[in-house]
């Protein structure tokens, strides 16, 4: 199973520079091998509402994002509901002060582990290098340097 968070997957329903690499990336990844979790969805509807509460998107295209993720989902991603035991494994991680880590990011490594995530993909640099700093299989899969 590959685990992919909400920064990786948010490019493939907002425009943005990392679109078109991720779309080719994850095209190139084994079908039925790509996971989300609830978790995600909830964060990717908070990054909708935030964008609407600054002006970066209108209310019908926050909602016909929000449409279009789900479906996307529901095509593409295995759905993982987190469980008490990856709240837990996120509480462990978040005691190695020294990656950093902030809870949400605790829990999506913690659902990826629980689950036996062969990779973890993110384009959050911060996430990559606290997954390393865990022993954990936690990638860009795309080069950051060109697109941000």
């Amino acid at each position: 199973m590959i685990y992919l968070d909400t920064s990786f997957v948010t490019p493939l329903v907002l425009q943005e520079p990392t679109s078109v690499a991720i779309e080719k990336f994850v095209g190139g990844l084994p079908a039925g091998d790509l996971a989300i979790s609830h978790w995600t969805r909830v964060e990717f509807t908070s990054l909708l509402a935030r964008e609407v509460r600054v002006g970066g998107l209108d209310v019908q295209s926050a909602l016909e994002a929000d449409a279009l993720f789900e479906t996307i989902t529901a095509e593409t991603f295995r759905l993982l509901l987190p469980t008490a035991n990856d709240f837990d494994r996120a509480k462990q991680y978040l005691r190695s002060h020294k990656t950093g880590l902030k809870a949400g990011d605790a829990l999506h490594l913690a659902i990826a582990a629980n689950n036996e995530a062969v990779a973890t993909y993110t384009l959050d640099k911060a996430l990559i290098a606290a997954g390393k700093a865990l022993g954990l299989p936690v990638k860009s899969g795309i080069r950051l340097s060109e697109h941000r």
